[in-house]
């Protein structure tokens, strides 16, 4: 669509703002960057990585800070800072002015340019500015991975909806990306479990309730365990006997398997979380032999009281990492050691990232350090990144299964949209697909949540916390996105960029918001480049706090139809960007609520 267009019906497009590697509108940090190399000589490239924006945004759009300058040209920042200013020509086009603060120098947009820029973006059609900064680039997320015939609890909620969000950021910049769903489904719990239904399967009725009874079982014979040896080695010795391929032991397994992941679906559909490969750890067990091949000729695989070991003292890690234990039976290590290998030949990954909770940092230490004597290509190696989080706690402290205290995550998820859904109720009984508001908000306020902050904090789950509507929430975001919507559709008609009068955006809330729309990719970019969702989350926040001093502040319905025209178009951004933002959080945008 051209900017000359006439079209004047609502269109249903994405704005796609700020694309850094050439992309639709101007990188004001680069031509920032371009001034200040040209005034002191030094390489554009690296100086725009140096510019950063101003917390009080009363000191420019953009600051150099001069402190970097400062050891080489052995002169002290401000005095840096003014010398550069006096230098620097001024590309007025993009600069409305340039002032020193401190050791800092701040740089104020041309705010009829930003005007320009972003209104004609968000009219631009969307292949066209669709980004292609992750072309060429393959991506693969290990992410969610619960425990087969284990509850699907809210402590695997973290790793589900941050690599879901991760997924689809790299999605939507162009990478080709690949979702690997790595199943807990082998290891020595599953011989526990074999050992418990051989005892007493006849007292449980997996059929009806496999979680809730498997979750007996394996809580009654850990109980077991930890009062006679003997079960706990019949319970290894199972798992011995499954990765040998024992008839009875597999059949069992694959049952126990199968009714999981039936139940585990329920939780993925509310979610809406998609997968490209289920291949869980058991998709690995013909694939170690070649892994404990590769490390015997390697010299560095040695015996160390009947188990096999990788020391790795000289890399700095104390502890080894066990590849076989003293009853021959494989570990966690060796099966993901064995994915590596598969995953560089299948995927040829520019990255594999790891989301699984910070407990395990010393396990991916060890496993990449171990990954080196594989002999894959260099490029693989450096890759591997393990995305850590916080534990989800209860006020009373860790969860854990074996000792019965978990809140399952269907439970929640289905609690969340009942308290939605009474919230509506009270607020709004007349609202038209009430059930599927209330799912959207529901759900949306858990994701949300739990994205919101770092990812490496622990979150204590409160009931009262998660499904607060009030405050900087998912709901929050929803509510603004739909009274977007309701002035788009008093208004009619979305006008043409070409009835815009630009001059009419020039107050301070419309530019605002015009900063943070120019902002949106970049704010991609960093997530990616961090592996950190809640810029994301953080950044919607900001945006719809924006658009509610904008509305709260300028009547946008009115008899001034140039002004009322201007409003509108930014309204639609808003709404644009508050929706394409919350679906890469994995958040359904309600239309009315």
């Amino acid at each position: 669509m051209s900017h000359k267009s006439k079209k004047s019906k609502m269109r249903q497009m994405r704005p796609v703002p700020l694309v850094s590697n050439g992309g639709n509108m101007i990188n004001f940090k680069e031509e920032i960057a371009k001034m200040i190399g040209k005034a002191i000589n030094l390489d554009t490239n690296e100086l725009e990585t140096f510019i950063e924006k101003p917390k009080d945004i009363k000191n420019g759009d953009y600051a150099f800070p001069c402190f970097r300058l400062a050891k080489e040209l052995k002169k002290a920042p401000p005095q840096i800072a003014n010398e550069i200013k006096e230098k620097i020509e001024v590309n007025e086009e993009f600069i409305g002015k340039v002032e020193v603060l401190g050791g800092y120098l701040n740089f104020y947009v041309n705010q009829k340019l930003l005007v320009e820029e972003v209104l004609c973006n968000i009219e631009q059609n969307e292949e066209s500015t669709k980004p292609k900064i992750g072309e060429g680039k393959n991506i693969i997320i290990d992410y969610s991975a619960p425990n087969i015939a284990k509850p699907f609890h809210i402590g695997h909620l973290r790793s589900t909806v941050i690599g879901g969000a991760l997924y689809n950021i790299y999605k939507y910049l162009g990478y080709n990306i690949t979702g690997i769903n790595y199943l807990g489904d082998y290891g020595t719990q599953f011989g526990k479990l074999i050992e418990g239904y051989k005892l007493w399967g006849d007292e449980y009725d997996i059929e009806k309730e496999p979680i809730n009874e498997l979750t007996k079982i394996y809580i009654r014979i850990n109980q077991e365990c930890k009062e006679n040896e003997s079960i706990l080695n019949a319970c290894r010795d199972n798992f011995k006997k499954l990765e040998e391929g024992d008839v009875y032991c597999r059949q069992i397994w694959e049952k126990f398997k199968n009714l999981s992941l039936k139940e585990f679906q329920k939780v993925y559909d509310l979610l809406g979380s998609k997968f490209d490969s289920w291949n869980g750890e058991s998709f690995y067990s013909d694939k170690m032999g070649e892994v404990l091949e590769i490390l015997e000729k390697s010299g560095k695989l040695i015996e160390s009281q009947g188990a096999k070991i990788i020391d790795l003292e000289e890399q700095g890690i104390n502890t080894p990492c066990i590849i076989e234990k003293s009853n021959g039976s494989s570990t966690y290590a060796t099966r993901d050691l064995a994915a590596i290998l598969y995953r560089s030949r299948t995927y040829n990954f520019d990255k594999a990232l790891y989301v699984t909770s910070y407990e395990q940092v010393l396990h991916f230490k060890q496993v990449f350090e171990v990954a080196k004597l594989l002999g894959i290509e260099e490029k693989y190696i450096k890759g591997l990144k393990h995305i850590p989080f916080g534990m989800v706690l209860l006020p009373t402290g860790k969860m854990s299964t074996r000792e019965g205290n978990i809140i399952k995550l269907e439970e929640l998820l289905n609690e969340a949209i009942k308290r939605a859904g009474d919230i509506i109720e009270k607020k709004n009984p007349m609202l038209e697909n009430k059930e599927e508001v209330a799912k959207k908000v529901g759900i949306g306020a858990v994701i949300f949540n739990d994205l919101a902050n770092s990812r490496v904090k622990d979150e204590i789950f409160d009931w009262n916390q998660i499904l607060n509507f009030q405050g900087e929430t998912g709901p929050y975001i929803q509510y603004t996105y739909v009274r977007t919507k309701s002035v788009l559709e008093k208004a009619g008609n979305l006008p043409n960029i070409d009835e815009i009068n630009k001059e009419k955006l020039l107050d301070e809330y419309a530019i605002a918001i015009l900063k943070l729309i120019y902002e949106f990719e970049d704010i991609l970019i960093q997530v990616t480049n961090k592996e950190e969702p809640s810029i994301l989350a953080r950044y919607l926040i900001d945006l719809a706090k924006a658009y509610s001093s904008f509305y709260n502040e300028n009547k946008i319905i009115t008899d001034d139809k140039e002004l009322q025209n201007a409003r509108v178009y930014l309204t639609y951004g808003v709404s644009e960007i508050l929706k394409t933002g919350a679906n890469l959080l994995g958040i359904e945008m309600p239309e009315k609520m």
